[in-house]
């Protein structure tokens, strides 16, 4: 609570119309609210991408626990189906709220001490420190509890419990769903089928179609349903319902360890060797609640000791759906769909992988767009025609600073799975190399390694005609040199009350007061300090510089 130093509501909270008249930038308010519309809520909820959020200017929150007063901003990644709709921000300490605070120049203030918060948030436990009353405390444990009798005290607080879960039904009834273990006897009620009559198998049918009142088609096959009680023997009926499309996916990624065992799940040595999954990536639009479920069932299986992990993964991310030319989900019906084969057919394989990859964020869902596959196209043609630039060995001087600083980039961001800005790095270096009019045999080497993830036919081809050994694929990634990637001067977003206005050049090494300097020396600030008197300066080293004026 002390180290709340914003609040951030939904685009979409019904405090914005209440105090509507007195908000005087609502109508940037009203135009965020309608891009949000357009998302889907897992487009709005992802942790990977860039925050976005507008102030609400006229209105402010007190903060209980000290009494100040803290900004309220409106960002898509809170949503009015989660708690109240609206959050407070701990920058110090939850890395989301930072990456917003960073990014809009807002107070960070470190209340558990352990971290470095000037590099990324601190999510780990500590003492408590700038936290009055709270000081000197050891666990958070500890501190919650004393902040919950403090604010039930005020009459501003008290616990509650938090639910974010979806119901989950077994409601379409298919045949080729799996049959659940159970079977119904008058005398003894449910009963399991024996372990040892496990698995329990779907008999051949004909007719797939589901009966009239929605049950499964094993309803209708008699020598299925009727059976006798593995208890006591009695005329007994199995249980007709199935599960189908959930349950088989929920558990699936553990079979795939040991598919061919006919004993169990899977062998325990196997297990423990390849759990948890290392990095498991599915789907926009079925990943979300798969994820949810699998790990139920996980979590299920480790109470029961089937499997050795608490956790089913250990890093998951989403691919983001790719939309038709109009903006629109693919469908036949709406005739927007863009076959792949059609594109390798006209373009190459190459240029389409290199596309799919550019085309926006990983994970969030983008148009197709025709130009833009040419323009992949070009970039590429632009690839091929740097065997022609080739002169010598070694390294070129002018270049040098580029290739290290590229290198560093696309092996940063393919971990973290930007591959977009990845592409964006190599496109920026062949700009470089054209302008400079030629490159060395083993420049053109350590680009073809990189680039070969995204283009590997064109890649191989050049890597073959530079003498290259083996698949270009599997050689050595290129390494480079932190000491030469840095440039002498940066440029520096300027922003005014947190609007960005122009940028700044300045040496790569200045400090705090000599950024905040130079941005106030530069001829452009004084439209924005004319008759305005500066209340706070923040400067963020080789990030962003904020002037807050009134």
């Amino acid at each position: 609570m002390f180290g709340v130093t914003f609040m951030v509501i939904a685009p979409e909270h019904p405090i914005i119309e209440k105090y509507r008249e007195r908000i005087t930038n609502i109508a940037d308010l009203d135009a965020y609210k309608d891009e949000c519309a357009k998302k889907t809520e897992f487009e709005r909820t992802q942790l990977i991408k860039d925050k976005t959020g507008v102030k609400i200017e006229g209105l402010a929150a007190v903060n209980p626990a000290n009494g100040k007063e803290i900004p309220i901003y409106i960002s898509d990644y809170v949503m009015m189906g989660y708690g109240t709709g609206a959050i407070m921000a701990v920058p110090a300490h939850d890395q989301r709220d930072y990456e917003f605070a960073k990014k809009f120049g807002i107070d960070i203030i470190e209340v558990i001490s352990g971290g470095d918060i000037s590099k990324e948030a601190y999510t780990g436990d500590g003492e408590m420190v700038n936290s009055g009353f709270l000081n000197g405390i050891k666990t958070k444990a500890e501190a919650i509890e004393k902040m919950f009798e403090y604010l039930g005290e005020k009459g501003v607080g008290e616990k509650g419990v938090q639910y974010k879960m979806k119901d989950w039904a077994f409601n379409r009834q298919r045949y080729w769903g799996e049959p659940i273990p159970i079977v119904h006897c008058e005398k003894c009620g449910t009963v399991g089928v024996p372990y040892e009559e496990l698995p329990l198998t779907l008999p051949p049918v004909d007719n797939f179609e589901p009966g009239e009142g929605g049950e499964s088609p094993l309803a209708k096959i008699d020598s299925f349903v009727n059976c006798k009680c593995p208890k006591c023997g009695a005329d007994a009926k199995r249980e007709t319902d199935t599960m189908p499309q959930w349950a088989g996916s929920s558990w699936y990624y553990l079979r795939y360890i040991d598919p061919k065992n006919d004993k169990c799940l899977a062998d325990d040595d196997k297990l423990k060797y390849w759990l948890p999954v290392d990095w498991y990536n599915g789907g926009m639009e079925h990943v979300t609640r798969h994820l949810i479920y699998s790990r139920f069932w996980h979590k299920f299986l480790y109470d029961i000791g089937v499997v050795p992990t608490k956790e089913p993964y250990a890093k998951r991310t989403a691919q983001g759906l790719i939309l038709g030319p109009d903006g629109v989900k693919m469908s036949k019906s709406r005739g927007n769909v863009v076959d792949p084969n059609d594109v390798v057919n006209e373009v190459g394989a190459d240029v389409l992988r290199v596309y799919v990859l550019f085309m926006g964020d990983y994970a969030s869902a983008a148009p197709w767009s025709e130009s833009s596959v040419m323009g992949c196209k070009r970039f590429l043609d632009r690839v091929a025609g740097l065997s022609d630039m080739v002169k010598g060995s070694g390294v070129t001087p002018e270049l040098e600073t580029a290739f290290n600083k590229t290198i560093k980039k696309v092996s940063l961001d393919i971990e973290d799975m930007k591959f977009n800005t990845a592409i964006a790095a190599m496109m920026t270096l062949i700009n470089d190399i054209y302008a400079h009019g030629s490159l060395t045999s083993d420049e053109l080497n350590s680009f073809v390694r990189m680039l070969s993830p995204f283009a590997p036919h064109i890649c191989e081809e050049i890597w073959e005609s530079l003498g290259g050994k083996g698949l270009c694929s599997l050689a050595k990634w290129p390494e480079w040199d932190e000491a030469k990637t840095v440039d002498a001067t940066i440029e520096v977003p300027v922003q005014i009350s947190g609007k960005m206005r122009f940028t700044i050049a300045i040496p790569a090494d200045a400090d705090k007061d000599a950024a905040i300097a130079a941005a106030k020396a530069d001829e452009r600030m004084a439209q924005y300090l004319d008759g305005k008197t500066i209340v706070k300066e923040i400067c963020v080293p080789g990030k962003i510089i904020n002037i807050v004026v009134k």
